[in-house]
C-alpha cells in the first residue's frame, strides 16, 4: 500500500515538473517572440526551438484569419438589388420623325463680316437675322425662300469732316433649292444655294449733301447677292430642331465682288400638315 502511494506520489511529481517546464517552454516562446518584435530576434532565436516557434506563430495567423473572415460574411448582406433604369421618352419621340412635313420655318440671330466700301481695307461684323421658310417636294429636295438682314458700323478713310464709323446695314431677299443630304433621327443635314439682291444702305448716318463715296464707302442701291451654304439641325422632338447654318455669301456692290462669311443660329419648326 505504501508502495504504490510512494509510487504515484512519485509519477504526480514528475508530471508537474513536465507540465511546469511546458510553462516555461512557452513563456520562453513569448519572450523571444517580444524581444524579435523590437528588433533582437538575431540575439534571441538562438539556442531555442525555432521550428515550434514557427508554428506556433502559424497558428496564431490562421486564427486571426478564421475569425477576419467570419466578421466580413457576417458583415457581408444579400446583394445589392439593381435599380432598373427608366426608359427614356427622347429616343421614343425622335422615332416619331419621318421628315414627312411639307412645309418649316426658321428663324434666328446671324452674323456677317463685310466690306463695306472699295477703298476700305478693314471690313465690319454685321449682327442681324435669319428667316428661312421651306416647302418640301420629297424627303430630299426642297424650296426655300430667304430673308436677312445685317447692321452695323463701318470704319471709313480719314476725312476732314471727323466722320469715322457710320452705321451701314443691308437687307437680302434670296430664294432657291435646298437639298437634304442627311435625315437621321438625331439630326438632319441639309445644303442650299440661294440667289436673288441685297439692298444696302451706307449713308443713314451722314449729313444732307455728303456722299458714302466721300468716306470710301459704296452707294446706296440694289446689287446681285448669292448664298451658298447649308444647316445641321439638331432634333429635340418631331417639329423643333436646333439649327446652325453657316454660309458663304457673296454681293456685287459698286461692280465689284465682295465675299462675306456668314452664319446664323436659330430654331427650326415643322409644321404638322404631311405631304401629299
Amino acid at each position: 500500500m505504501y508502495l504504490m502511494d510512494w509510487r504515484l506520489c512519485a509519477a504526480i511529481r514528475l508530471f508537474s515538473q513536465a507540465e511546469e517546464s511546458q510553462r516555461g517552454r512557452q513563456l520562453l516562446h513569448v519572450e523571444v517572440a517580444l524581444r524579435w518584435s523590437r528588433g533582437f530576434g538575431g540575439t534571441w532565436l538562438k539556442g531555442m526551438d525555432v521550428a515550434q516557434w514557427k508554428w506556433g506563430a502559424a497558428a496564431v495567423l490562421l486564427s486571426w484569419g478564421v475569425l477576419l473572415g467570419g466578421v466580413a460574411r457576417a458583415q457581408s448582406g444579400p446583394p445589392a438589388a439593381t435599380i432598373q433604369e427608366t426608359p427614356s421618352l427622347q429616343n421614343e419621340t425622335l422615332s416619331q420623325i419621318h421628315y414627312n412635313n411639307e412645309w418649316e420655318i426658321y428663324g434666328g440671330p446671324a452674323f456677317s463680316h463685310f466690306n463695306g466700301g472699295p477703298s476700305l481695307i478693314v471690313g465690319t461684323n454685321l449682327g442681324g437675322f435669319d428667316v428661312q421658310g421651306t416647302r418640301w417636294f420629297s424627303n430630299r429636295l426642297g424650296a426655300t425662300a430667304n430673308l436677312r438682314g445685317y447692321y452695323g458700323t463701318q470704319g471709313v478713310v480719314p476725312n476732314a469732316k471727323n466722320i469715322h464709323g457710320p452705321f451701314i446695314f443691308e437687307h437680302l431677299f434670296l430664294g432657291g433649292v435646298t437639298y437634304r443630304a442627311i435625315n437621321g433621327g438625331h439630326a438632319a443635314l441639309d445644303l442650299h444655294a440661294f440667289a436673288g439682291g441685297s439692298y444696302g444702305i451706307f449713308s443713314s448716318a451722314l449729313d444732307k449733301g455728303q456722299y458714302p463715296t466721300e468716306f470710301g464707302l459704296f452707294n446706296d442701291g440694289m446689287a446681285f447677292a448669292t448664298a451658298l451654304g447649308g444647316s445641321l439641325d439638331l432634333n429635340r422632338s418631331s417639329k423643333v430642331a436646333l439649327r446652325i447654318s453657316p454660309d458663304y455669301l457673296l454681293t456685287t456692290f459698286g461692280g465689284t465682288r465682295q465675299n462675306e462669311f456668314a452664319i446664323s443660329v436659330g430654331i427650326l419648326y415643322r409644321f404638322s400638315k404631311v405631304r401629299k
